[in-house]
């Protein structure tokens, strides 16, 4: 594990334990978020945890090839998932199969930190064109299956060592 601007990340692809806390966390228009990676991805399963302030969208609403689950870890957010709203609260679990267009939005008054762990072995993402997602900040304008014409006009996420109240006290 080394010490980057924005914590710390394994190198290579032996294994490793490293505290959320001290991982490299991320900042941008979607949220804070750290993947536990370094330079070399994981293959087959992505793990990372993304904390929304009221009213921030983590991402686009989108639907991917492959299966993702999340996990409420603290605080509150919205569920945009297939046209409908849900509010979500801690230690509330959400599956989307395949093909589930989705998109979490925090809420309540505070941060909210979400673990979401998806697989990697398909290759197909969509950003649909959805009313209900655009009222949140979280759609895109126009229908795409291009990642960087969904986020063309987004900022580039920049290294921000973790913040005190991302994640529940210990």
């Amino acid at each position: 594990v080394k010490q980057t601007p924005g914590g710390k990340v394994p190198v290579g692809t032996g294994w490793f334990v490293l505290n959320a806390r001290d991982a490299r966390w991320l900042t941008g228009e979607f949220g804070a978020y750290t993947r536990f990676e370094g330079e070399d991805r994981w293959r087959h399963l992505g793990f990372n945890i993304g904390v929304l302030e009221p009213g921030q969208p983590a991402c686009y609403y989108h639907a991917e090839s492959d299966q993702e689950n999340f996990l409420v870890l603290s605080g509150e957010c919205l569920l945009l998932i297939e046209g409908e709203e849900r509010r979500l609260k801690t230690w509330d679990f959400v599956h989307c199969p395949p093909w589930t267009t989705h998109v979490f939005v925090g809420a309540g008054d505070g941060p909210c930190a979400v673990l979401a762990v998806g697989s990697r072995t398909g290759d197909g993402t969509i950003y649909p064109e959805s009313e209900l997602a655009q009222r949140h900040g979280a759609g895109v304008k126009r229908e795409t299956r291009e990642p960087s014409e969904a986020y063309a006009d987004i900022s580039d996420d920049v290294d921000a060592p973790y913040q005190d109240g991302w994640l529940p006290d210990r």
